[in-house]
């Protein structure tokens, strides 16, 4: 990492290895996940997505009916308190698909705080509703041009604008990548995902799509220590397995630094940091978190990716049997449950990860269908 964020990042861990241990920052945390964002979330039981597919009892954990439309603000109302007990004023973030960018501005309006998001000149092509809510909730939204202009692209800026006020800004990283303590944080913030499904039941499996992995993490962590329960996280396999084609960087990634960690990384020959296309802007990233490499290398969890198409048609397909219009990140996971599903009809419980809902992406669908 940049040597001027060295101090912060020291800082930052302090002072979370201390909230870590304060019941009263849980408690405040725990009061606005509920009364403002509306948690626990519930588990549905979809019946006719399983009767058309003829596969396992599945069960959707349903992240898209928080405040804001997904799992994000899980970690945004976390970090963002943090923030406060830093006596930071500015709350910087980058995203992708744009929840996490909405969760963050939602987060500061709530708490009167400054907000800038970076965001990828094509994500804020393909998301340009979340681009409005953004701005509506009070947040500047810088477009980022450099590079591949997608999610990458927006982390590398929004950590170089971090480094420029570091003293009056906190940087809310949405995913469970980048330096430590990020992916500890992350991940604890998002926990709470695996242990509401395990209050309500006891999967055989549980399925989440992975980007940076932060919903899936939230929902595997509870159960890493039960072995009895499968684990499944689905990359974005894109257009195919060439290079530059994908986004499935523990399938085919080897190790390598991407933003502050070691982790699996999609590289070329040389080792530089490698294309890569998705058509959900939330998975779109050529690195994973580094729990998720120690997942995969341990052996814990289980990685597949599912393509582009398979996603588009997962999506069609929940929206047609159970009148949900998911994410198309989380798509990714229905596609794997469709694909995978067939002739287990007694494999389960599956529980799927349902990490966000599909307002932002229904138009970029239409494009691609040709329908608009």
């Amino acid at each position: 990492m940049p040597e001027t964020l060295v101090l912060a990042l020291q800082q930052l861990t302090e002072a979370y290895v201390k909230v870590r241990q304060d019941k009263s920052f849980w408690q405040q945390l725990g009061e606005l996940l509920s009364s403002y964002s509306g948690r626990p979330t519930p588990l549905y039981r979809a019946r006719r997505l399983q009767a058309e597919v003829g596969g396992p009892e599945i069960w959707l954990k349903r992240e898209d009916l928080n405040h804001t439309g997904s799992h994000k603000i899980n970690n945004c109302l976390g970090q963002a308190l943090l923030a406060q007990r830093l006596g930071k004023s500015t709350i910087l973030a980058e995203t992708g698909a744009g929840q996490h960018g909405v969760a963050t501005a939602t987060v500061c309006a709530l708490l009167n705080m400054k907000c800038r998001v970076y965001m990828g000149a094509e994500d804020v092509r393909r998301q340009a509703l979340n681009v409005s809510r953004m701005r509506l909730l009070g947040a500047e939204v810088v477009s980022v041009e450099s590079g591949s202009r997608t999610l990458k692209d927006a982390t590398n800026e929004a950590m170089r604008a971090w480094v420029g006020q570091v003293d009056e800004a906190h940087y809310i990283l949405g995913s469970v990548v980048g330096p430590h303590p990020y992916p500890w944080m992350v991940r604890d913030f998002q926990a709470v995902i695996g242990h509401e499904i395990a209050e309500r039941i006891v999967p055989r499996l549980v399925v989440a799509c992975v980007g940076g992995g932060s919903n899936a993490a939230g929902a595997f962590a509870h159960f890493v220590p039960h072995k009895e329960v499968r684990l499944v996280g689905v990359e974005a396999g894109g257009h195919g397995m060439e290079a530059g084609q994908h986004c499935a960087s523990l399938g085919l990634g080897r190790p390598g630094i991407l933003h502050g960690a070691l982790t699996y990384l999609l590289q070329d020959p040389s080792g530089q940091v490698a294309d890569t296309h998705s058509i959900s802007a939330g998975l779109d990233y050529p690195g994973v978190g580094p729990e998720h490499s120690s997942w995969l290398a341990s052996g814990r969890v289980e990685y597949a990716s599912v393509s582009d198409a398979q996603a588009l048609d997962a999506f069609e397909l929940l929206c047609r049997t159970e009148g949900i219009v998911p994410a198309l990140e989380s798509a990714h996971a229905l596609a794997w449950y469709v694909r995978e599903g067939p002739g287990q009809p007694e494999a389960g419980p599956w529980v799927l990860c349902l990490s966000g809902r599909g307002d932002k992406d229904v138009e970029e669908v239409l494009r691609l269908r040709g329908l608009a």
